[in-house]
Order: structure tokens, then C-alpha cells, then sequence
């Protein structure tokens, strides 16, 4: 049973899809239902079991009520795909408020550890595998992606590290995927947006979620401890 995250969109719901062939029962969270319904739809037409919790990760009681719902409903929990990310127009030292910098790190980092934290237990006794979305701008510095997205993300390389090093007695497998430049409403956000040539150059969310499929589905005495992907195109 997989538990993603930031599921109703781009590289979750990607994820999610590419679970569900697999053979994963899937519960979807993040803010929007409506958003979510439709992955879980397509979910579900393709014969896989689905499950939706509207839910803001950053919500320490969401999180929890969350995570109940999905062990009643499965009664387990082995796998989770942590996937809702968030960054901002106004992301450099100039012009960036430290509401908006707070923000984005809880989402990207502190909610990370938060749904971790949650399903520890019941991964522990699973040996569940965790793939933990973060991003190329954790493994190379690049200034496009704002100073508290990149802080964040840089941040759960050893958050990840830590995890894989004190749970490995348990079974409890992570990977830090690092995705470069991928073709997702994020770009949206950007000071320069990037025209429809430069976006058809980069990953797709499909390709995220081939990777994240790949992650989940190596044998359990296989740790794949950090992923980085990336567009030919990108230098």
C-alpha cells in the first residue's frame, strides 16, 4: 500500500499512476480534491484501488488523521512518495519575504519529516520503501530556483541520509530523486517563464514517475540512496 503526497498533480500523480500499474494500492493526498478525484478516476478506469484524502501536509493534525485513514482503509502501509513541494515568484534575496521563505520550507522540508515521523511505525514494520521528491537544485547550485527552495531541497539529502542510516535495521529503504528541469505548472512561477520549445526539452512528469516506479519496485534488499535525472538539454 503507497501513500503519496502532493498526488493530485505533475510529479505525484504521475507517480501514482505509474504505482497503480504496478500493482500498488494507492491513497492520494494534497489540498485540491477535485484534482485529486480526477488522478484517482483515472486510477480507477485503469482497474487500480484508490484511495483519496484531501489534506494540507503542513497541518500536523491533517497528517495524522491522514495517515489513520489509510491504515483503517489498507490496514498497512508500505511505501510513501513524498511529492507535494511549493516555491514562489519572489525567491531571491532581493526581493523574497520571509513569510514566503517559511512557506516554502515547511512544505518542502518540515512536511517531509512530519509525514515521516507519522508513518515510521508502520513502515518499520513493513520494511516500506520511501521516495522522497526533491530536486537537481539539492545536487548543483542553481540560482533560478530561489534561495528557500534551494535550502529546502538541499536539506533533505540528509534528512534521507539520516533516515536510510538509523532505519536500515527495520528494512526502511529511501531515495533522495533529484529531478532536473521538468515540464509541470511549477515553471509557471518563474521570473522567465520558459517558451513551449524550451519546455518540450525537459523531463515530463511522466519521466519523474517512471523513475519513482523504478524506486519502488527494486527488490527489498536494494537501497537506492540518491536518483538524479535529468534533460539532455540542461547544462
Amino acid at each position: 500500500m503507497l501513500w503519496v503526497t502532493g498526488g493530485g498533480s505533475g510529479m505525484g500523480a504521475a507517480a501514482a499512476r505509474y504505482a497503480a500499474a504496478s500493482g500498488w494500492r494507492v491513497a492520494l493526498s494534497g489540498r485540491r480534491a477535485d484534482a485529486l478525484d480526477e488522478v484517482a478516476e483515472r486510477i480507477s478506469a485503469d482497474g487500480g484501488e484508490v484511495l483519496t484524502l484531501p489534506l494540507d501536509v503542513t497541518d500536523p493534525e491533517q497528517v495524522r488523521a491522514g495517515h489513520d485513514a489509510v491504515v483503517e482503509r489498507f490496514g498497512r502501509l508500505d511505501g510513501l512518495v513524498l511529492s507535494a513541494g511549493l516555491n514562489t515568484p519572489r525567491r531571491d534575496w532581493a526581493d523574497q519575504s520571509m513569510e514566503e521563505f517559511a512557506r516554502v520550507v515547511d512544505v518542502n522540508l518540515t512536511a517531509v519529516a512530519r509525514v515521516l515521523d507519522v508513518a515510521l511505525p508502520q513502515l518499520r514494520r513493513t520494511a516500506g520503501v520511501v521516495v522522497v521528491i526533491s530536486s537537481i537544485a539539492a545536487w548543483r547550485t542553481n540560482p533560478q530556483a530561489g534561495v528557500a527552495y534551494s535550502a529546502s531541497k538541499a536539506a533533505l539529502a540528509p534528512l534521507v541520509a539520516s533516515l536510510n542510516f538509523e532505519e536500515a535495521e527495520h528494512g526502511v529503504r529511501a531515495c533522495h530523486l533529484c529531478p532536473g528541469y521538468v515540464a509541470t505548472d511549477f515553471m509557471k512561477l518563474r521570473a522567465d517563464v520558459p517558451d513551449a520549445a524550451a519546455q518540450a526539452e525537459m523531463l515530463t512528469a511522466d519521466d519523474v514517475g517512471r523513475a519513482v516506479g523504478f524506486v519502488l519496485d527494486a527488490p527489498p534488499h536494494v537501497r537506492i540512496d540518491e536518483l538524479v535525472i535529468s534533460p539532455v538539454s540542461q547544462r
